[in-house]
C-alpha cells in the first residue's frame, strides 16, 4: 500500500524573494509552485507575505499558482522602507 504523503510548505515570501536575489537570480514562483509539488509532495503552499493594495496583480497570479496567501499588513520604518514581519504568524500557522 503506497503512503499518501499530506506534505505543506509555510514561506516567508519576503526572506525567499531576498535570498534568491542575493544570488543574482529572479524567482519564476509559478515553476517554484510545481518543483515543490513534484519533488516534496507539497500538497499546500502556504506564502506569508505583506500585503500592499498596488501589488493586487501580483497576489492574483501566486493565487493562480497554487499558493494560499497568508498577508500581513506592512509598516513604513522612519526612512519609508516597508516591512511586512511574517515570522510569528507563519510559526503559529505551522
Amino acid at each position: 500500500m503506497e503512503t499518501i504523503l499530506n506534505n505543506y510548505a509555510f514561506i516567508d515570501s519576503q526572506n525567499l524573494n531576498l535570498g534568491i536575489q542575493e544570488l543574482g537570480w529572479k524567482l519564476d514562483f509559478k515553476r517554484f509552485r510545481i518543483y515543490l509539488e513534484e519533488k516534496y509532495n507539497v500538497e499546500k503552499a502556504y506564502l506569508f507575505i505583506g500585503y500592499l493594495p498596488e501589488n493586487q496583480d501580483i497576489y492574483t497570479s501566486l493565487q493562480n499558482y497554487g499558493y494560499v496567501l497568508v498577508f500581513k499588513p506592512v509598516l513604513k520604518n522612519k526612512k519609508g522602507e516597508v516591512k511586512g514581519n511574517v515570522d510569528a504568524d507563519l510559526v503559529l500557522q505551522a
